[in-house]
Order: structure tokens, then sequence, then C-alpha cells
């Protein structure tokens, strides 16, 4: 008894679902190499130390960043330091004891933001205070996984300011090997896919706006 042979219409269905499930293996080692690129690319040590600039910038939200600013703005890296994304209600004496550190000498040298609540506000932020204050050029801290988007974000609202990054390392997240530190592989892949929307959209703004 012969076989059927497969009608137009399956033959077109085997055709589309091999297509599509090659875009999708594409599409999926794309995405793994560019894992593989955002991971080898984080900061692995701050590449200019002794550079003094305008200011420091601070964004919250992980570990060791203000305790890092503060030593840095004790050290006269910067004549000011501002901490965007702070929570209402804080003030400076309040982060000074929640970071457990008093230079009391340099209170009214550090300003607070508290309207950022995402890393795009962060940048708002602080181009609106730079632009107040005068300053051109800024030591940017924050963790060194949140560095690359943070970049991306700040030079696209502030195209003329000069931008020296300063990366923290979290004690609790190894570099190397993120996949293997608690919560490491949630950090890494939430922080590479919100990476991949801001080049996106920056992508789309440079060419909306040519």
């Amino acid at each position: 008894m012969n076989a059927r042979r497969p009608t137009l219409s399956q033959y077109r269905g085997h055709s589309t679902a091999r297509r599509l499930l090659f875009v999708f293996g594409v599409v999926l080692l794309a995405w793994m190499i560019g894992l593989i690129w955002f991971s080898a690319m984080l900061p692995a040590a701050v590449r200019d130390p002794a550079r003094e600039t305008d200011a420091i910038v601070v964004l919250t939200g992980g570990s060791g960043r203000v305790t890092q600013g503060l030593e840095l703005l004790a050290k006269g890296r910067a004549k000011k330091l501002f901490v965007s994304g702070v929570y209402r209600g804080v003030d400076v004496q309040e982060l000074l004891r929640v970071s457990q550190q008093s230079p009391e000498n340099l209170v009214c040298c550090i300003a607070l933001g508290y309207q950022a609540d995402n890393t795009r506000g962060n940048a708002v932020e602080t181009a609106s205070w730079m632009r107040e204050q005068n300053l051109s050029s800024l030591r940017l801290v924050t963790s060194a996984y949140h560095m690359p988007r943070s970049l991306i974000e700040f030079h696209r609202v502030m195209p003329d300011i000069e931008i020296v990054p300063h990366p923290v390392f979290p004690e609790d997240f190894d570099k190397r090997g993120w996949w293997r530190s608690p919560g490491g592989p949630f950090v890494i892949l939430t922080e590479y896919t919100k990476y991949l929307v801001a080049m996106a959209w920056d992508l789309l703004r440079s060419r909306s706006a040519s």
C-alpha cells in the first residue's frame, strides 16, 4: 500500500516550521554569544583611580557604592558628591550613618537626588544637577555589572560631559565565575537583557534623529 503523499499545504507548513526553527536557532546562538561577550566586557578593575573630576556621582542600589563614593570624596578625587536615587526621607546624616562613615567636614559637599527610580532616571537627574552646578566632568560610581548600561544612559543625556567610570565590585559577586555566585546568573541575565534594550533604544533614537 502506497504511503499518502503530503499535500501542498502540509509541505508548506513543514517548510515554514523549519524556517522558524532555523531563525530561532540563529537568534538563540547570537543571544548566547552576546551574553558571553557582555560578561567578558564587564570591568575587572578601576582603570583611572587617581583622576580628578568636577564631581563624583553614585548610583544607589548596590552594596558598597555609597561608601566608595564617600571615600573618593575624602581623598579629594572631586569637590562634590551627588548620590542619585535616594529614598525620600533619607538625608545626608542618615546616609552617612547607614554607610558607617561620618566625615562631618564633607557634609557640605554632598547632595542627594530623590527623583530617580531607574538607571535612565539616574542619568536625567544627574544631568539636571550637573547643569545647575555648571560642572563638566564626573566620576561614575556603580557596580561593575551595572556599569555598561549606566554609561549608555549617561552618555545619551550628557554627550558633552566627561564620564570616568569607577566600578564597584560586590564581595558576593564573582565576575569570572558569575554562574556560580549566589544570584549571579539572575543578575547577569537581567543586566544583559536591560543592556540590549538600552542599546536598541539608543540605536532607534540615533536613526530617528538622522
